[in-house]
């Protein structure tokens, strides 16, 4: 009893002490024009169809953030911003303060998005919901832009560290399973692929679930076996928390040796999943014991 006792207590001042993010739930005032809006909206698009090229990607973002600006209810944009951002973080910066930087305003465009919801920014201000339980009031419109917030949150989170990530991890989990409830086959199965890291990520004290980890992983990359990016987190998560080597090496190969054009519409996302394999694979000694 003493020692769950002592376990509770750390965990409440994990979570005491965690970081908040700075972002708010709240629509912006326009501070810009819309003319030649649909222009603009055009030369961004085009901008983000080469968005693997991390200096049309900056210019893109510049370019939605110029179109919020002048509307701050264009969910299409705003959708753009929180998924750029969380790409620029996940698959071109290298450095981990840049890293730290996209996800951060990935997550504010993204709080930004979720407040064109009156409802739930409703129950928010009401005070008798957190983000968490606020969640049930987020519809299909939604998804996308919350996904992607929670992407961003559980990065960002993991660089605060062990007390942040507690703190977000309820939240992370009411928004996912929404996710998973509403379209479970958004971004090809991402809620699934998401659990299948939560579950391996959490520490062994506050529900971490390696076999659940490896159930998740499965299903998403039987769903979409193409989706490289299944293949790099079943390695990064679980095989290097379980330390089984051998299932890392076998996918990290099929994902270098892949077409990344074979799902055209990921091709940069999918070229960043190989670039991450080769990163991984260049660990291998470091990440395994002998």
């Amino acid at each position: 009893m003493k020692r769950t006792l002592s376990i509770a207590a750390a965990l409440t001042v994990l979570v005491a002490c965690g970081k908040k993010h700075a972002g708010t739930y709240e629509v912006a005032e326009a501070t810009g024009t819309a003319d030649n809006a649909e222009l603009m909206k055009a030369g961004a698009e085009a901008l983000w169809e080469q968005r693997g090229d991390v200096a049309k990607l900056e210019q893109a973002l510049a370019s939605y953030e110029q179109i919020v600006a002048a509307d701050p209810t264009d969910r299409d944009s705003y959708e753009r911003l929180v998924r750029g951002y969380y790409f620029l973080g996940d698959g071109h910066y290298t450095e981990i303060e840049k890293k730290e930087a996209a996800w951060d305003k990935s997550m504010i465009w993204g709080k930004r998005c979720l407040a064109l919801n009156t409802e739930f920014t409703a129950l928010l201000e009401k005070g008798d919901e957190d983000e968490a339980t606020a969640a049930a009031a987020l519809g299909p419109e939604d998804m996308a832009c919350m996904y992607w917030l929670a992407s961003a949150t559980g990065k960002w989170g993991r660089i605060q560290g062990l007390a942040t990530l507690l703190k977000e991890k309820d939240k992370i989990y009411a928004w996912m399973t929404v996710l998973d409830e509403n379209d479970p086959d958004y971004y090809y199965t991402a809620s699934t692929r998401y659990f299948g890291a939560y579950y391996a990520a959490l520490p062994s004290f506050a529900g971490q679930d390696l076999d659940q980890s490896k159930v998740k992983f499965e299903e998403a990359i039987a769903a979409h076996p193409d989706h490289l990016g299944n293949r790099v987190l079943i390695c990064e998560y679980w095989g290097v928390k379980t330390q089984t080597r051998e299932i890392c090496e076998t996918e990290l190969n099929y994902v270098i040796n892949a077409d990344p054009a074979v799902i055209p519409e990921l091709q940069p996302e999918q070229e960043a999943e190989q670039r991450k394999a080769q990163a991984l694979l260049d660990q291998m000694d470091d990440l395994f014991a002998e």
